[in-house]
């Protein structure tokens, strides 16, 4: 909902409407401070720093990624070798449950991120607390799972298998944990009840650098489901 746009005047900044849709004005007045004192940043409101956003997100991704490359390699190197200590065990009930919690962050992520881009703050908010919802669950899940198996005496030593599935999942919840944190840093953007040109451009960048992480964390689940539950 955007008011006249006039080659001069004022800029005019944009308010949340009852749906949680924003309007907006043009470039060449308020920034994203709303006092309208830096031209460069209400022409380019997200200057140079979304660019390092994506540069450092994708730095992130790509050490995360050969991290896991590296332990998937291992495992199975040590699962085809036919060493007698390699005992699988079937997968926990909770591994499964485990899993549809992600997928689901996944959706619920992607709907926010749809609400985003439309504008719709309110409801992009409600699905990121759903996703924030899911990935706590899913952490919770995980403590279940490791509890499950220490009650049926499986613990790392003698068994590589136990010790790659207690290393595999704690890593990829740790990394998980730090996607939650993520996942705030986008709910505190989404706060304001009003958001200029400026802002609305910088609530998107981050939700596009947190979205990749947290995509990507939910694929490197499905590859370790796989190893774990079907290369054994």
């Amino acid at each position: 909902m955007v008011s006249g746009i006039k080659d001069s005047g004022p800029r005019i900044i944009a308010d949340i409407a009852a749906d949680g849709t924003v309007g907006g004005g043009y470039p060449g007045g308020t920034g994203g401070r709303g006092d309208g004192s830096d031209p460069y940043e209400a022409l380019h409101p997200m200057g140079p720093s979304s660019d390092k956003s994506r540069i450092l997100t994708g730095f992130i991704l790509l050490v995360v990624a050969m991290t896991f490359a590296g332990l998937f390699g291992a495992y199975i190197v040590i699962a085809t070798n036919g060493a007698l200590e390699w005992r699988p065990f079937d997968l926990p009930f909770q591994v499964w449950l485990s899993t549809l919690f992600i997928i689901l962050s996944s959706i619920t992520y992607h709907l926010g991120k749809l609400s985003i881009d439309r504008f719709r703050y309110r409801s992009a908010r409600k699905w990121m607390i759903a996703t924030t919802a899911l990935g706590g669950t899913f952490i919770a899940s995980q403590l279940l799972v490791w509890m499950q198996l220490r009650s049926m005496g499986l613990y790392m030593e003698g068994n590589p298998y136990t010790g790659f599935f207690y290393i595999l999942t704690a890593m990829h919840a740790v990394h998980v944990i730090g996607g939650i944190v993520g996942l705030g840093s986008v709910l505190l953007s989404l706060g304001s009840t009003s958001v200029s040109d400026n802002r609305a451009e910088r609530i998107g960048s981050i939700a596009n650098v947190v979205g990749w992480y947290w995509h990507f964390m939910g694929a490197i689940w499905i590859v370790m489901l796989a190893l774990l539950g079907f290369w054994r």
